[in-house]
Formats: C-alpha cells, structure tokens, sequence
C-alpha cells in the first residue's frame, strides 16, 4: 500500500569525487519525514519516448523514471498552450475557472485571492519550494510560490541569456539570421558546445547543486525543474543529433489536414512561421521538416540526458526513497502531421502529453495504465501523496488510486478547450476511450462546427466523422456527455 509518512532510512555509497558537489549527508537514524517532491516540467514535448513505445527516440534517463514509476498513456492538458497549461496545472483550475486563456494573463489579476498554487500550498503545510528553469510561463515568477526571498529572476536562468537572445542561439551564423528577422533566427541549431552552452545544461546544474543545500535542512522540500526543451529553436548540442540517423528519419503520412475538419479547428502555426528560413504561408519543404523532427529529437535527448543528472544527484544525496517524482509535459506538439507544426488546437497531438509519477511505496513500479486522467488531477494526487488535505478551489480527481492499481475503472472522459477569435469562438474537447469530440461554439452558446475522431478505428485521427450522417446519434450522445461533463467539471472539491 501507498504510505505517506515513510521511514527516512538512507544507505549511502561512497561520496562522488567531485569538488562542486557537497558531500551525501550521512543520515543514518530513522526519522519520520514528509515525502519531499522533485516536479519536473518539459515544454511541448510529445508522449513520443521510449517508455511510450517510440523505440527510436533516446530517452534513457526518462526510462529509468519510468521504471521506478507509473507511465499514463492516456493523460492530458486543459488547453494546448504554456501559459494556459500550466497555469491550469499549478492552480487547479481549468481554463474557464482560472480565466486564463492566452500568454499575457497573469492569473493572480484573474483568479480569487484564496486560489493557491502548488507550490505555495504546500509551503503553508511546512515546506520548502524552489524553482529553477521554466515552470510558470516565461517572465511568470508569482514569488508567491516560492520560498527563495525575493524569487530572484536567476530562478529563470535567462540572464545567461537575454531577452533579445531568449531563444539562446550560440553560433554566429544563428545570431546573424536572428539579427536579421526580429530575433528569429533558424528553427534548429547544432553546435559543438557542452550541455552547459544552452538553458537546460544550466537548469540542470542549479537544480543539483539547489538538490545538495535541501539535502541539509530538516525541511521537506519542493523542487521545481523546468526544461525549455524541445521547446522551439530545437537547438542542442551536436552530440544529440549524432544520436539519430537523418535517413531514418520519416515525415508524417498525413500531410494534410483530417478530412472534414472545421476551418476553426486549425491553425496557421504562426509560432514556427516567426523564425528564418520559414515560408510565410505555403509548407516547408520536405528537408527542412526533416531537419526540423530530427532537431526536436535531438533536444527530447539533450533534455532526457539532464532530467538523468539531476535524477543521478538525487540518488546520490539517498533522497530517492522519500521522494515523488512528477514528470510532465505542458502539452503535445506537432512535427508536420496534417500538414500542420506547433501546437494551438484540440486535436490528440496537441492535447496529449507524457505524465509519470514515482511515489515512495507504489505498488506499480514500471506499469502503465490507460486511464484517462487529466493534468488538474496532479495537484490533489501530490496532497494526497504527501497526506495533505485537499484544498477547496481543486477541479481535479486525485489519481493516487491507479498507482495501486493501474488498471481499475476510472474517469470516463478527459476535457480540453481551446479558444479562437479573441475568444468569441470556444472550442470544448472530450477524450473517452476511443473518441475525440469537439464542439465549437459561439458566445451564445450556439454550436457553429462540431468534430469526432474515431481514436481505435482510426488512430491517426484523419477523418472527421461528425460530418457523416452515418455517425449522428454517436455525435448526439456525445454531445449530451460532454454537456454533462463539462457542467461536472467545473465543480470545486
């Protein structure tokens, strides 16, 4: 059975010989501690890893995690964007309570002063929270969740970089390309430059070092470690492209969007289209998207290979036992399906995103489980882990219960949104099973354009079958479930 209170019982092996480290703490009474909490967060990477059956992706260290760990193959976003995304995530609040919906928002201007992140919550329960890279989005620092006096702007790493460098280029023919478009450079980079050349080498460091001070306290602690990749430009060290081979590397079989598909349902990826070398409108051609997926692998893998360090520290320092391990993706991304790159709509490859959590006592270390679970869950399951209660503003349902037992009947829909036209049109998404529906509706509540992807019959999503007469009492079923379900959802604990 899961506990959360566990025996702090620390088997050292010989300290690492390494001068910038602090030595492991040599612990060896039993105290009952809370479980600390190591919360690692990736941008816009995609459910696509070795422990997700993607054999060709090098995600070792992130396969290490997930043996220790539960792996859900089926978790998902409130909305397929950062700030929107994780502000759901950290808040517990899906988009339509938290009012966040675009990058500018900042959610305390929107969101009742008794809302508390969770980081913030549990520093009110006696811990110790610290941050470093990406967690809130961008320029997000919100001191309150944070213990660190003053939450210096270090916490982001990008002084290293600044803002007119954001996006961290370190060749002179990348920063000439930016020089010439805005900061725009090329969509991908590729240097002979150790780890520490771009931000998440740096997070990394930090983040082990931060690891070494809270192995001191006799404090339980949050961590937060944020990674900026594969965050566009994929920029990583050549090491990682050498990883892969370029003539392995196979574009989508669907180039086009799903047949049927609303117009409002798709995008222009105005995100890719800010950087050099980008047609303004027609496609990319066929060598620059393979460039590009073969860049976004390299960064999933110079990523993986500094979520590795950290978790080497933490295994180091005898932390390991006492405590959960969060990883998550903020949202998926696509790489040429459909035609389409980025992110930005209700559709399975931009809702879905990896979630793996290892939890002191877990009974299903190295399983999977297919239920649907969504990312306002992580914030009650942590409580739950670390035996807190439940605040009171939380939408999402602890899924504690599946690291007991993985495949137990759990939630039957899982729900995204995604606005458009300044948010005159809303998007409301719903994953079962086997389906994705999509209702599209105006401010009177009037449906202007509805979708349904049949996810086991068709698993690449090319044909949407709301437009077929055939499927009219699946879309009016459907359509009332997610009526139902989206009243339900916006409900507080």
């Amino acid at each position: 059975m899961l506990t959360t209170r566990l025996l702090f019982a620390l088997i050292l092996g010989p300290p690492l010989l390494f001068s910038c480290q602090p030595p492991a703490p040599d612990v060896t009474s039993q105290t009952e501690l809370p479980p600390n909490v190591l919360f690692i967060a990736v941008d816009d990477l995609r459910p696509e890893l070795g422990c997700y059956g993607k054999d060709y992706i090098h995600s070792p260290n992130i396969d290490r995690l997930a043996s220790q760990g539960l792996v859900f193959n089926q978790a998902y976003c409130q909305q397929a964007v950062c700030s929107p995304s994780r502000t759901s995530l950290m808040t517990g609040l899906r988009p339509d309570s938290s009012h966040v919906y675009d990058l500018q928002t900042y959610f305390r201007d929107v969101v009742p002063a008794s809302v508390t992140t969770i980081p913030e919550y549990f520093i009110q329960q006696g811990y110790h929270a610290e941050f470093w890279g990406k967690i809130y989005h961008a320029a997000i620092l919100d001191s309150a969740s944070w213990s660190v006096e003053g939450n210096n702007q270090d916490r982001r790493i990008e002084p290293q970089w600044p803002m007119e460098n954001w996006r961290a280029y370190v060749t002179d023919e990348s920063n000439a390309l930016a020089d010439q478009n805005d900061g725009g450079g090329p969509p991908y980079e590729r240097a002979v430059v150790p780890d520490t050349a771009y931000p998440d080498g740096i997070v990394a460091q930090r983040a082990i070092e931060t690891l070494g001070e809270l192995s001191q306290q006799d404090q339980p602690f949050f961590l937060g470690v944020g990674f900026y990749k594969p965050h566009l430009p994929f920029n990583a060290p050549q090491k990682y492209w050498d990883l892969y081979d370029p003539a392995e590397i196979e574009l989508p079989n669907q180039d086009t969007p799903p047949e049927g598909a609303p117009t409002v349902a798709l995008t222009d990826w105005d995100e890719l289209r800010a950087y050099a070398l980008i047609p303004p409108e027609e496609n990319v051609s066929d060598t620059l998207a393979r460039n590009m997926i073969h860049g976004y692998r390299a960064c999933v893998s110079y990523t993986d290979a500094q979520i590795g360090k950290v978790l080497d520290e933490l295994d180091r320092l005898g932390l390991s036992e006492n405590t959960i391990i969060v990883l998550w993706g903020d949202h998926g991304w696509k790489l040429g399906d459909y035609g389409d790159w980025c992110k930005h709509t209700n559709f399975e490859l931009d809702t879905h995103s990896p979630l793996i959590v290892s939890a002191p006592g877990m009974e299903s270390t190295g399983q999977q489980t297919d239920a649907l679970v969504e990312f306002v869950d992580i914030y009650p399951s942590l409580c739950e882990l670390a035996g807190l209660p439940l605040q009171s503003h939380l939408q999402g349902k602890s899924f504690v219960p599946l690291l007991e037992n993985p495949s137990q009947e759990w939630k039957q829909v899982a729900l995204s949104q995604f606005p458009r036209q300044q948010g005159e049109i809303m998007g409301y998404s719903m994953r079962t099973d086997r389906y994705r529906y999509t209702r599209w509706q105006d401010t009177t509540g009037a449906t202007i354009a509805q979708e349904l992807y049949d996810h086991q019959d068709d698993p690449t999503a090319y044909q949407n079958l709301a437009i077929s007469t055939e499927f009219a009492d699946t879309v009016q079923q459907l359509d009332a479930l997610l009526t139902k379900e989206w009243t339900r959802s916006l409900k507080t604990n």
